[in-house]
């Protein structure tokens, strides 16, 4: 249940042959998602070279936002929500880039600002050596939903 509401952007189309979310039974998976802003992607290039630590946090929060919003347009409501469980991130980052967690923070920290305690989750961040569209992160979630 959300602690605060929050304004989401319309859902991103899928750039591939995918749908944005699956539910099996409680769980709703939902695709990967990459910092489209206004249906532009807003950070691109590689974190360590084009792209600060900063600006891939907000990358990863533009992410999360995505996510959020192809979870609420799947269930209709984020009250929903009753976990967070789990959210990946990846990272376009440099040979040698190890600052992933802070990055994928972004995304993260948005979870826990929207949903408090229901949103903290297991995760992982991966460094990846391109994302699609030259992205810089790409944040996907799998979240448990009331009936």
């Amino acid at each position: 249940m959300p602690r605060i509401e929050i304004r989401l952007p319309n859902p991103p189309k899928p750039a591939g042959s995918y749908i944005p979310a699956v539910r099996v039974g409680n769980i709703l998976y939902i695709s990967g998602q990459i910092p489209f802003v206004d249906g532009e992607i807003k950070y691109k290039g590689k974190l360590g070279k084009d792209v600060t630590v900063e600006e891939g946090y907000q990358a990863a929060r533009a992410c999360g936002l995505n996510a959020l919003s192809a979870l609420k347009n799947e269930i209709g409501d984020l009250h929903r929500v009753r976990r967070i469980v789990k959210l990946s991130g990846y990272v376009n980052g440099t040979e040698g880039f190890i600052d992933q967690p802070k990055v994928v923070d972004g995304a993260s920290d948005l979870m826990s600002e929207v949903f408090g305690d229901v949103g903290r989750h297991a995760r992982i961040a991966l460094g990846a050596n391109s994302l699609p569209l030259g992205s810089a992160v790409e944040i996907d979630l799998i979240a448990e939903i009331s009936e």
